[in-house]
């Protein structure tokens, strides 16, 4: 009898005890989002790597590239200081996101987070929010090259500074979750950075952001480069820092911003779905 109500009084106690509640994935990927920042900017040399990098191209090319556009007064150093924000967007998450990511596995940091409330949606959010950082640094540091060095004129209206946001947004989602999605294929931040540099130089020729006018490019080479989000954030980034009579000048005769906004959209989702159905936390098969 006296053990049955021990055991009642045990459960009525377990009852009255408060239930720990654990935070949202959402919330735990904002969290993580301030060591990975931490973490980021405390390595010199990759912070010298990331940032001067896309910034050395493009004076290295605007220097050398000062002829004018037929029928218009911009040099195509102008123009390419504007596409190389997609260059500088794609260095910080894609390449940045693959090798660190490979990384965090090989050393066994992604399987030590799987024993704690982390899941892979808040890793992801702590991630692209550190890209997100690192990609708005980048900018500016692009953005005052142009215009100090190429005249590159910013957005005088909300809607065209409008339009430079969105771009960058849909730009660095969908970089970074690709960069997530490619390092499942890399077993270390040696193999990852060959994974990523290698489709990311050739992307910059395949999407015109070298190459200025981008009609000098073959057919083939204008269609694979259609395919992935570089060319349409390049695409964007010119509607929005270059003069509107510009747009002559791309391939559709025009800056097609519903289509730049339909295909970053796609790969954002695209890339989701390939993170989640392909991320694995630790090399073992």
């Amino acid at each position: 009898m006296a053990a049955d109500q021990a055991v009642e009084t045990s459960a009525e106690r377990d009852d009255a005890a408060p239930q720990v509640k654990l935070p949202s994935p959402i919330r735990i990927g904002f969290s993580r989002a301030i060591p990975e920042l931490k973490m980021f900017f405390r390595r010199p040399e990759q912070l010298a790597l990331t940032f001067s990098m896309p910034a050395v191209i493009c004076i290295l090319l605007g220097s050398i590239f000062k002829t004018k556009l037929p029928n218009s007064s911009v040099e195509t150093g102008t123009i390419i200081a504007a596409s190389i924000l997609a260059y500088g967007i794609l260095s910080t998450s894609f390449i940045n996101l693959g090798i660190s990511i490979a990384d965090d596995r090989d050393t066994g940091a992604l399987r030590r987070f799987r024993s704690t409330p982390t899941t892979a949606s808040s890793y992801f959010i702590g991630k692209i929010i550190l890209v997100g950082v690192a990609s708005l640094a980048e900018a500016i540091i692009l953005l005052i090259v142009g215009v100090l060095m190429f005249d590159l004129s910013l957005p005088t209206d909300i809607a065209t500074w409008l339009t430079l946001a969105w771009v960058f947004v849909l730009g660095v989602v969908s970089c970074s979750l690709l960069g997530i999605a490619v390092s499942n294929y890399a077993s270390n931040a040696v193999a990852a950075a060959a994974v990523t540099n290698a489709p990311a130089i050739g992307l910059q020729f395949l999407s015109g952001t070298f190459v200025v006018p981008l009609t000098t490019l073959p057919t083939w080479m204008l269609t694979i480069g259609s395919i992935f989000p570089v060319k349409w954030m390049a695409q964007g980034f010119r509607a929005a820092l270059l003069p509107s009579d510009m747009a002559i000048h791309e391939p559709a005769g025009s800056w097609e911003l519903g289509m730049v906004f339909l295909v970053l959209a796609a790969w954002c989702v695209g890339g989701l779905i390939a993170c989640l159905a392909l991320f694995r936390w630790s090399n073992e098969k």
